[in-house]
């Protein structure tokens, strides 16, 4: 309340401050959303709210000033025990809570909950009680309600995280914790999401503030995420990063079931890495930190305002990761077979067995690779024989001499071969020694080669220095097995718009080299033939 000016004396300042009071307590109970009464010692009503009377009928005027609730607002038969129990709150400490029925005005009966509290005055005796009370239905909705926010934020399985308008994370569960891979949810708090996030943060504030603007969408969203790795939220540099690219980098061969599997010959060139062991959960540190999350969203406003007022976004998400990896590989798996079949049935209609192996990698590049290339031995050995040792017949040359027999696409970047594919000319491919490809003919198996930290400039130097098309910086090379003999090299290669080659895709090759590989040595019996 404003000072008083000085000329005005302690005496007219005490008259006018007690209906300067009264009026505040009045505005005061009025505005409360708990119906609120309260009675002096003799058990006299003396205040009564609005709240009190939108739900019992009673007005104002009609309450204050009776004395007891007997007959008007409690039935006569409950009237001595509601009235002791209430009263009986001036004489024991604290708060009671008590459940009621009390009477409206209309006759009818409302089963409230009353918290009861004593009123003592100056020398510490008691003066009366106040009473606040709601319906019991309403109170029950409210403890519903927090018990439902408090299990969300502690036992639910699904992340939970409240983001204030700022799009700051200002509540978080456990398992929101987990989801983030943070060591306690406070450390998240306060702040922003690009700390913890790579990847896929655009997407996630731009739904936030979606939903801030217009509300919750109809359903759920599923966003890509990539978690920024520890050395970065704590500053340390990107350390995790120079590890994915460590593991991007190198590359392993993947077993065909063929001769000479156990031992390798051949040296591997830089980036290029051979490994027989199965790499089976290698997976790359970005790859496991790529996650996909099931995510809901709610507009928070504020009860209280007259028109809604965003409070910030409740956030719950799933991590459906292995779920959606599961359909994608599905998906994968389904448009492969249905490739591999095409691919069969246009080859049979191929009178030259050499298209139909061109149309094998044709086919097989949607989705799997940007460039194709095939390499036939110009001496793959003599053909099996029934009196010899089959063992003889599996070994490969150690020194083989590959000839481009066909790539695809045939322009590379606009750009025509230097020396147009076949294996008329008997002119070898100047692969260096260590070669991916001539690791695959001479192992009888796959390999994989990447780039690994090569950028740039230096990325197009090591396409160059293994002879595939510029842009290349993963490659896979499967040799062509086919009656016992090693036939040439399959080598598919990516741009670096995708991902390396993984042991899945080394699979896929070599289906797909099967097929091809019949279709080579078709090509060889009939020139043969012919010769």
């Amino acid at each position: 309340m404003a000072a008083r000016p000085e000329t005005h004396s302690a005496s007219s300042s005490d008259d006018e401050g007690g209906p300067d009071d009264e009026l505040l307590l009045a505005a005061l109970l009025d505005g409360m959303d708990a119906a609120l009464c309260a009675f002096d010692a003799d058990g006299v009503v003396t205040h009564w709210n609005r709240e009190a009377e939108r739900m019992l009928g009673w007005t104002q005027e009609e309450a204050v000033g009776r004395k007891g609730l007997a007959g008007w607002a409690v039935r006569p038969a409950d009237a001595p025990e509601v009235e002791g129990r209430l009263l009986g709150a001036m004489s024991s400490p604290g708060r009671q809570v008590h459940e009621f029925a009390l009477l409206t005005k209309d006759g009818g009966r409302v089963l409230v909950r009353i918290q009861s509290s004593g009123v003592t005055g100056a020398d510490g005796r008691p003066k009366g009680v106040y009473c606040a009370f709601s319906e019991v239905h309403a109170q029950i909705d409210l403890e519903r309600c927090i018990a439902l926010s408090e299990a969300l934020l502690e036992d639910a399985s699904w992340g939970v995280v409240l983001v204030d308008a700022d799009l700051r994370p200002t509540v978080a569960n456990a398992s929101a914790a987990r989801a983030f891979r943070v060591p306690a949810r406070a450390a998240m708090l306060g702040r922003p999401l690009g700390e913890l996030l790579e990847q896929g943060m655009e997407e996630l504030e731009g739904a936030l503030q979606h939903v801030l603007g217009e509300g919750a969408p109809p359903g759920p969203a599923e966003i890509w995420v990539t978690l920024r790795p520890p050395a970065d939220r704590a500053g340390t540099g990107g350390a995790d990063a120079a590890d994915t690219g460590r593991e991007e980098g190198a590359a392993a061969a993947d077993g065909s079931g063929g001769p000479g599997r156990s031992g390798g010959s051949g040296r591997a060139g830089a980036g290029d890495s051979v490994a027989d062991a199965a790499d089976a959960g290698a997976v790359p540190t970005e790859s496991a930190r790529r996650r996909c999350w099931r995510s809901g969203f709610l507009r928070l406003a504020s009860p209280l305002a007259e028109e809604p007022v965003p409070l910030g976004v409740a956030w719950l998400f799933q991590d459906v990761t292995a779920q959606k990896r599961t359909e994608r590989e599905a998906a994968q798996l389904r448009f492969r077979d249905s490739q591999l079949h095409r691919a069969a049935r246009a080859a049979a209609e191929c009178a030259d067995p050499t298209e139909a192996a061109c149309l094998h990698l044709e086919f097989a590049l949607a989705g799997f690779a940007d460039h194709a290339l095939l390499d036939l031995a110009a001496d793959p050995g003599p053909e099996p024989s029934r009196t010899r040792d089959a063992s003889l017949d599996a070994l490969p040359p150690s020194d083989p001499r590959l000839v481009r027999a066909a790539l695809t696409p045939a322009v590379e970047r606009g750009r025509p071969p230097f020396i147009e594919p076949g294996t008329a000319s008997g002119i070898p491919v100047a692969y260096p020694e260590g070669h991916p490809a001539l690791q695959a003919y001479q192992r009888c198996t796959s390999v994989r080669a990447s780039s690994g930290e090569h950028r740039g400039p230096e990325a197009a130097e090591w396409a160059r220095s293994r002879k595939w098309p510029r842009g290349s910086v993963h490659g896979l090379c499967t040799v062509l097995r086919c009656r016992g003999r090693s036939l040439g090299v399959v080598t598919f290669l990516r741009d670096a718009g995708r991902r390396p080659f993984d042991r899945e895709d080394a699979d896929y090759a070599e289906q797909i080299a099967a097929h091809v590989a019949a279709a080579a040595d078709l090509a060889g019996v009939l020139e043969h033939g012919r010769r």
